[in-house]
This record gives structure tokens, C-alpha cells and sequence, in this order.
């Protein structure tokens, strides 16, 4: 059968895009859809608001399951089905919504008493059960499992006349984490929570504004970053925008929260050259580095050189600021590449069972054997999640002969799922829970000669310049920012 590789990382969410303003937008969508391809390879979309010829605003949709490279492989699409001066588009990790319905790849494109309407949603709603059961009951139809449909119905259903104050009353209804870009017959909105979980941002390329899950998404199309949306925020781009350069802004209702970001988007998620939260995640990568290695440092061998390597490419950076720090503690040590990795794997035809993971690994990774044989050996990691990947990555090293194997983590032990948009394993198969939260026997299923991970307040102390207390650190914690129902498995709507 054709299987994809099973990966022992936290799934990406969902990356978003809009543009409004551009006569190439479905192009400059689709490189930004490129940009954004990290957060999500299951499937993808993009709606253009194009003119029939009776002069009637129409809403065409090109979507499937793939990458962005396979799903608009036929550039005609793009040329020739694909155009107006406006289009959204997305990047889609099954959170909520079953991945094999063709039905839940978004945006979600509607027509009704106010015209088109085109969402996308990068997030999870924690309420998503309680609305979409209060909306059938008063004789809505959903055509998906997705959580991201409850926002359309309840953008429909609003008997206001203004489409803006219609998503600020839908949204102030709806809790949990939410980016959102909404396409209109006249407008380009986007929306996020008022936690501010997930990153969105705003840029202007020449005439026309863009927004986007992360602004390596401006870099491609060589954008202006202008500034993040705010948490609680509704931003609205119009005709008057292109001439005025005014972005109309509101403040969502019942917007009095806290900040609460996701740590894991400096941890693991986001591209390093991107800007979200204040910061760079570059130079916050590093920090995580440098106070994994104040805390966990791993000292020489009878003085032999200490070699230290990345499990690529999440972790490049964070790896970068560990052997840095490591050298001014006085360890003779050296950055070294000592795993390769594949990038062209998509799928590929494995056998379930043990030989999945085994050979799933070396199709992944090669070690670089020169640099590894002989020497005390650190593998600097993110994270991990059930940590069977990981066991794997420790054998294969091992083949390469090091005098030892050191293994160190930029985050605290994966304790609890998330309900805000990351699709951990269940509780029971993460590692940390399989081990009791007992790091020795962890480091005894993973056969390293040593495993250290950074502490929560650790963790936060690294990422401090963004305010230490802005950050939702639940799947570490358990201290959930929203109430949830931690008994909700999202398969209840799947067919």
C-alpha cells in the first residue's frame, strides 16, 4: 500500500493566505501557499473572486489533496481558471475534519443572501460540537466534518446587513484558536483569536495588501511586512484600502483576554526566517539553544572534542545556539552535520509493523559516519512526541560507531493533547506518559547514554522578550487557557 512516512513530531496545523488588490493574486497565492507548505501537506485550495460575463461577481475554487507543486501542477489552472485582483488560499493538516474527505479541504466557499463568501481557517475551535449541534437543531445542513464549516453557518445565519459586523457577531460566538481570511464579493477580512495562538500578519506587495499565517510568505513575493493582526482583531482590506492605504480595524466582542501564544511555534512550527509574536523564531530558536545548554551542558571525555548535531531541520537553529553556548561554558566542541536528510519523500510504498518505522527513518535520514564515529555524540531535538522515531534516529547513529550519544531537548516532556489546533497522539501514546514522566526510563527506551529536556520555566525564560506569561504551554503543563472537554475525539463527525 502507499503509506506516508509517520513522523514522531506534532503535526502542523494550517497555513493561510489572502490577497487583495493584485491582478496576479492566484499566482502570488500559490507561492505563498509554497512558503507556507511546512504547516500543512495533506491538501489545498484557492478561491479568486472572478466576473461572469453578465457582470456578476462569481467565486471559482481549485483544490485536492497534495502539495501545493502537485495540486496546481497544471499551471493553465492558475493562468486561465484562476484570476481576478483577489483570492485566498490554503495549506491543510487535518486537526478537526477527517483527511480523507475531499469535502473538508478548504477555503469553504458559500453563496448567500449577501453574496460569496470564502474561509479560510488555520486553528481548532474547543466549542465547535456545541455550536454545530445548536445549528442543526435549527436546520442547518453541514457538508463537512470540519469544525471550520460552524464559522459559515454562523456568518449566514446573522440577520445583520453589514458582512463585517456579521463575522464580528459569528466570531465572538466561537472560542478556541482561529486565523482567519475571508474573501467577500468586495473585501478581503482576517480575523485571530483574542489568545492570539497562531500567528497572522499583514503586508503590502506594491498596491495590493496580503496576509498570511507567517510572513516567509511576504519574503517569497517580496511583500513589506507592515505589522502582525492583533489578538482580538478584525482587520478589513476594501477598494478604499488601495486608495487610501487605511486597513479598517475592529476589536472582536467580548474581547478582555490574555495573550496566551503557542510555544511549539518557536519550539518547532514555525520557518526560522520568519517574524511572529514580536520576534524573530530565529533568534528565538537560538535563545532556547543557549538556555538548553546552561542547564544541560554535556562535557568532554577525556578531553575529547564534544560534537554536536541537529536533527534536521527543525531543529538547525536551536542546535546552533547550543554548541555556542557550550563553547563559552569551555567545552571543547564543535557544530557538526551528522544527519542528512531527504526532502523529496511524499509517499512511498511501506509495509505496516515494526519495518515501517525502521526503514521509514533511513528513507528520511543518513548519518554522515565520518563525522560521527569515535566521538561523544549530542543530538539536539525540539521535541518528542512518541518518541519510536526517535528510538529509531538513536539506532541508526549508533550503526555509526560514536563513543556515545547524548540526547537534549529544547521543550519539557509532550504530557497532554492539544485542543487548539495541533494534532498530538492521544495521552496514552505519548512517551512521557508511557514512561510514567520517568526521564530515566524514557532514556532507557531510547538507548542514549544520557537525555535531558528544558524544564517549563526554562522554556519560558528563553522566550522571555515575548512575555513569558503570553504563552499557552498546556501539551507541557496540562494548564488549559480555554476550558475544554479533554474527553472530545474529533472522529465523532467523521463518515
Amino acid at each position: 500500500m502507499n503509506y506516508k512516512i509517520i513522523s514522531d513530531k506534532p503535526k502542523c496545523f494550517c497555513g493561510v493566505f489572502g490577497i487583495y488588490g493584485s491582478p496576479a493574486s492566484s499566482l502570488e497565492t500559490y507561492y505563498g501557499l509554497h512558503a507556507l507548505q511546512h504547516r500543512g501537506q495533506e491538501a489545498c485550495g484557492i478561491v479568486t473572486k472572478n466576473v461572469s460575463e453578465k457582470g456578476k461577481s462569481i467565486f471559482l475554487i481549485h483544490k485536492g489533496e497534495g502539495l501545493v507543486s502537485e495540486v496546481f501542477g497544471d499551471s493553465s489552472v492558475l493562468s486561465d481558471e484562476l484570476k481576478e485582483n483577489s483570492a485566498i488560499g490554503h495549506n491543510r493538516y487535518s486537526t478537526t475534519g477527517s483527511s480523507k474527505s475531499r469535502k473538508n479541504i478548504q477555503p469553504f466557499v458559500v453563496n448567500y443572501r449577501l453574496g460569496n463568501l470564502a474561509v479560510a481557517h488555520n486553528g481548532n475551535l474547543t466549542n465547535a460540537k456545541e455550536l454545530r449541534e445548536e445549528l442543526v437543531n435549527e436546520g442547518a445542513i453541514f457538508q463537512t466534518t470540519s469544525d471550520t464549516e460552524v464559522i459559515l453557518h454562523l456568518i449566514a445565519r446573522s440577520r445583520l446587513d453589514d458582512q463585517t459586523d456579521q463575522v464580528n457577531e459569528a466570531i465572538s460566538k466561537i472560542e478556541g484558536a482561529y486565523s482567519l481570511v475571508i474573501l467577500t464579493d468586495d473585501k478581503l477580512i482576517a480575523a485571530r483569536d483574542p489568545n492570539g495562538f497562531r500567528p497572522l500578519s499583514i503586508g503590502k506587495l506594491n498596491d495590493a495588501f496580503v496576509i498570511a499565517s507567517e510572513t516567509c510568505a511576504f519574503d517569497i513575493l517580496s511583500a513589506d511586512f507592515i505589522r502582525e493582526v492583533e489578538p482580538g482583531e478584525i482587520v478589513v482590506v476594501n477598494s478604499n484600502t488601495l486608495i487610501t492605504g487605511e486597513i479598517k480595524s475592529y476589536q472582536i466582542n467580548g474581547n478582555d483576554v490574555e495573550k496566551k501564544h503557542c510555544v511549539f511555534e518557536y519550539i518547532y512550527f514555525s520557518r526560522p526566517d520568519s517574524f511572529i509574536f514580536g520576534h524573530n523564531v530565529d533568534k528565538m530558536r537560538r535563545r532556547l539553544g543557549k538556555i538548553l545548554a546552561q542547564n544541560h551542558p554535556v562535557l568532554n571525555e577525556n578531553d575529547d572534542k564534544v560534537i554536536v548535531i541537529s536533527v534536521p531541520d527543525s531543529s538547525n537553529t536551536i542546535a546552533m545556539g547550543y554548541q555556542s553556548e557550550l563553547e563559552k561554558l569551555g567545552v571543547n566542541c564543535k557544530l557538526e552535520i551528522g544527519l542528512i536528510r531527504s526532502h523529496y519523500i511524499g509517499r512511498t510504498f511501506i509495509q505496516p509493523g515494526q519495518s515501517n518505522r525502521e526503514i521509514g527513518v533511513r528513507i528520511k535520514y543518513n548519518t554522515v559516519k565520518g563525522v560521527l564515529e569515535g566521538r561523544t555524540v549530542v543530538v539536539v531535538d525540539d521535541s518528542i512526541v512518541r518518541g519510536t522515531t526517535s528510538k529509531q534516529l538513536v539506532k541508526l547513529i549508533r550503526n555509526a560507531n560514536p563513543k556515545s550519544i547524548h540526547f537534549r531537548i529544547s521543550s519539557p516532556p509532550i504530557t497532554h493533547p492539544c485542543f487548539y489546533g495541533m494534532d498530538f497522539p492521544s495521552k496514552d501514546e505519548l512517551i512521557a506518559n508511557r514512561c510514567d514522566n520517568d526521564i530515566e526510563a524514557i532514556r532507557e527506551y531510547l538507548a542514549v547514554d544520557s537525555l535531558k529536556y528544558l524544564p517549563i520555566d526554562a522554556m519560558l525564560e528563553a522566550v522571555s522578550e515575548a512575555g513569558s506569561g503570553n504563552f499557552c504551554h498546556a501539551c507541557f503543563s496540562g494548564d488549559y487557557p480555554i476550558p475544554v472537554d479533554v474527553n472530545f475525539k474529533k472522529e465523532i463527525y467523521e463518515v
